[in-house]
């Protein structure tokens, strides 16, 4: 058995269930988008460790992305930097669908989609050290304090993800939930095998360039609202 950071060798899907399965309205293209293409960009959940390069067919930077949503942000990142591969996980079929869409329109030979629960596929899938980045942006808040232990980004799985990243490699959370937003930043400064790239080293990073603004959070920074991006790397 893999010797799993500290606090990882707790975590399960039931220990964290950051998502509520909603079967969603399809449309007829998502739908066939699912039939057509997941067989082609799509990558089976498997309870072993996934060979990143024959996945994409070559060797590359991998960055995995959880919760792709309908998977605007996703494409737009990986037409930008064709260099790197993309690996995004998403649960709900609509997003699946609409992401293998816009694959298909934009000849995104460098993404590829899981989908799945992101904990147990981190946790069986991704080999320790294999990854140049994370993204998670905008996880569901779960604003109810009775919620807050659905978070996704609690301690145990900061180490996991930790423990994936190659030494220098990148966790890059966002949220517009400012009390997320603080926990996000507790719980990946208290994680040792990370550090803050902000400077000063305890706050917040500048929204880097290779992340979009959506229209959803451009409409809410329209109307006052914040968002904050949270940047660690993992230590040599």
């Amino acid at each position: 058995m893999e010797n799993l950071p500290h606090g990882a060798a707790r975590l399960t899907t039931q220990s964290i269930r950051s998502f509520v399965l909603r079967q969603g309205r399809m449309s007829p293209a998502q739908t066939q988008a699912l039939a057509t293409l997941l067989p082609v960009y799509g990558i089976p959940y498997q309870a072993a460790p996934l060979d990143l390069a024959a996945a994409f067919g070559r060797a590359a930077p991998t960055i995995l992305e959880i919760g792709c949503g309908m998977g605007e942000t996703t494409a737009r990142i990986a037409a930008a930097l064709p260099e790197q591969n993309f690996l995004g996980i998403e649960v709900h079929a609509p997003g699946v669908g609409a992401l293998l869409k816009l694959i298909a329109e934009q000849h995104l030979a460098n993404v590829r989609v899981i989908q799945h629960d992101a904990v147990e596929v981190v946790q069986n899938m991704i080999p320790p050290g294999s990854l140049a980045g994370v993204h998670i942006f905008f996880p569901d808040p779960w604003p109810k304090a009775r919620h807050h232990k659905r978070r996704l980004i609690q301690g145990g799985f900061a180490a996991l993800l930790a423990s994936r990243l190659q030494p220098g490699g990148y966790l890059h959370c966002a949220t517009d939930w400012e009390h997320y937003a603080q926990q996000m930043l507790e719980v990946l400064s208290a994680e040792p095998q990370l550090q803050n790239s902000a400077h000063p080293a305890d706050g917040y990073a500048p929204r880097p360039a290779y992340r979009p603004v959506t229209k959803f959070e451009n409409r809410g920074l329209k109307l006052g609202h914040g968002v904050w991006d949270v940047v660690f790397v993992r230590k040599p």
